[in-house]
């Protein structure tokens, strides 16, 4: 068969006798041979530099178009003698991409000066915060599957049916062309502008096996979810570059461990949500809880959350964020009594909510601990916060007021978020205690907090981000501290409110002290009969039953006191003679 290659401006092409749109023309190809080319591989391929025209650096489409023929045959229908229709498959696509440039007009909100460029705050004023703009990449393969499959029309699966094409008269399909070019990185993308007079391409053929193209097809199928809009998609092509990016550069072994891991991962994050929704279900006392904490937590979630929204993060990420707040405020009902006050409502028609601390947390002295370590705790983090305010404000660029706000904000808890995690080690270290925590649920977290170490070093992320993983390791191990130095107690009270001694145990009584110079008891003769073991077994328990009966307050008159000792019985006149 022959190859035919085409470049055009135009979707529809019917130009074959012009010689500038001929890009590429290859003949005597087999078709499924593995071994020919320049490598023995069945590949070839062909660069040439573009001539565009000035529609398309104007921001306008230009096209490939491929023909693969029969040999003897030409893919111009008008040359009647040399066209055949059963011997000319087609296949025509886009190579240039659009994709979406952001403008965040950012500035210092003290001076008013930006470090953006000139011309692209002139493009964002003329063409508005986002503008689409065609971009360029200088290569793709061309694809044919060596695939001798029975394909009949409407059983082809998806996503390989809209590749399969088949003739409407007999019901054969042609040979099956693919454009790749998943290995084409997003960060290889450049903007084509007036600037550029030529446009560099590489166009390689390759057959492809059956098995890597439904990969490559199934990586490459946009998701059905078109309410999400484009906007999803772009996001999901730059997080599919870090994926490619690692399986092109991370040692193979490596990627293996990455890839095992983050199942395990995946595991561990639902176990850790799961036994922590379990413990605070079950939760029947606050005693050795920072209450506070949890409050704390509450409002570190509503900022991230609210970060994420005025940076346009991913859907994925504002759904997830999402639904830990739900989980933080209902955390807030197991710590404290909230009520609705009908009485006094809020602008007179939503009832006003009340909190009050429960009893079990007023009547420990966990509550004394948590107020003490959070009243150290703002003499360390309130100047903090006003130092890095006061330097976001000088030297970083911000949207407005409200973007500096919550920019501050989420940049100092990533920062020094490790500190509102010391009050809980406060209270710890005074109860002497770590029984009251949920020490599943902290396990789980912190095996994925090992995980996200590795991923941080296989994974390109932020410097704060890796701190951050680091941070943790730091507070797990010094929790771990904590366990191994507070040994078990069982008058200490665990997570579900119960302690290790029963509560109605009666003390325990010490023996009388034997006399000083008194002989020990005789050896008790071994019985002889039945009836005499008996005897003896029961005056053994009624022996057991009065030393587990505790000691009346105070001796009845007659009596001898149970620290003195008493005298023996006389002696039976038998004993004697015997003795």
């Amino acid at each position: 068969m022959n190859l035919h290659v085409y470049i055009s401006e135009h979707e529809h092409f019917t130009d074959f006798n012009a010689t500038s749109a001929l890009f590429w023309e290859q003949h005597d190809l087999v078709y499924g041979d593995w071994t020919s080319g320049e490598n023995s591989d069945g590949c070839y391929e062909h660069f040439a530099e573009l001539d565009i025209p000035q529609s398309v650096q104007q921001n306008g489409s230009i096209y490939i178009h491929v023909y693969f023929t029969k040999s003897g045959f030409h893919p111009d229908p008008r040359q009647k003698a040399l066209y055949r229709r059963l011997a000319t498959v087609h296949m025509s696509r886009m190579i240039n991409k659009y994709k979406r440039r952001r403008f965040q007009k950012t500035k210092n909100l003290l001076t008013g000066e930006t470090e953006a460029d000139p011309e692209m705050i002139k493009r964002a004023e003329d063409y508005g915060p986002v503008e689409v703009i065609s971009h360029w990449h200088p290569n793709i393969t061309i694809n044919i599957v060596d695939d001798h499959t029975p394909w009949v029309k409407g059983s082809v699966p998806p996503p390989l049916d809209q590749y399969v094409k088949f003739d409407a008269v007999s019901g054969d399909y042609y040979p099956i062309i693919y454009f790749n070019d998943y290995w084409n990185l997003q960060k290889d993308y450049y903007p084509i502008n007036e600037s550029l007079a030529s446009l560099p391409l590489r166009v390689s053929f390759c057959p492809l096996s059956l098995w890597r193209w439904q990969l490559y097809a199934a990586q490459s199928t946009k998701s059905p979810w078109n309410f999400l809009g484009d906007e999803l998609y772009e996001q999901s092509d730059e997080e599919q570059d870090s994926v490619k990016v690692a399986l092109l550069e991370t040692n193979p072994y490596l990627l293996a461990l990455t890839i095992i891991v983050s199942i395990v991962h995946s595991v561990f994050e639902f176990l850790a949500f799961k036994n922590d929704i379990q413990f605070w279900n079950s939760r029947q006392s606050l005693e050795g809880l920072s209450v506070r904490s949890v409050f704390f937590g509450v409002f570190q979630s509503f900022v991230v959350l609210l970060y994420i929204l005025d940076n346009e993060t991913n859907f994925v990420v504002q759904v997830s964020v999402f639904i830990g707040v739900l989980i933080d405020l209902w955390k807030i009902t197991k710590v404290m009594d909230v009520r609705l006050d009908r009485e006094h409502k809020v602008a007179g028609l939503f009832p006003r909510p009340t909190f009050k601390d429960k009893s079990t947390y007023i009547e420990s002295s966990t509550k004394v601990y948590d107020d003490m370590a959070f009243r150290y705790l703002s003499w360390i983090l309130f100047p903090l916060l006003g130092c890095y305010a006061v330097y976001s404000l000088l030297y970083l660029e911000h949207k407005g007021w409200y973007s500096w706000v919550l920019s501050m904000l989420y940049g100092f808890l990533l920062t020094f978020g490790f500190i509102t995690m010391t009050p809980q080690l406060f209270i710890n270290y005074k109860l002497k205690s770590v029984a009251h925590l949920p020490w599943r649920m902290l396990t789980y977290k912190a095996l994925n907090t090992f995980i996200d170490d590795l991923f941080a070093f296989v994974i390109k992320m932020p410097v704060m981000y890796r701190i951050g993983c680091l941070r943790d390791d730091v507070v797990f191990f010094i929790y771990l501290y904590q366990r191994w130095i507070y040994r078990v107690d069982p008058t200490r009270v665990n997570e579900f409110g119960m302690s290790g001694e029963a509560p109605t145990a009666a003390a325990p009584v010490a023996e009388a002290p034997t006399a000083a110079g008194a002989l020990p008891p005789p050896p008790a003769p071994a019985p002889a009969t039945t009836a005499a073991a008996a005897t003896a077994a029961a005056a053994a328990t009624t022996t057991r039953e009065e030393a587990s009966t505790p000691l009346p307050a105070k001796p009845t008159q007659g009596a001898s006191s149970a620290s003195e000792p008493q005298e023996a019985p006389p002696k039976p006149a038998e004993d004697k003679k015997r003795d």
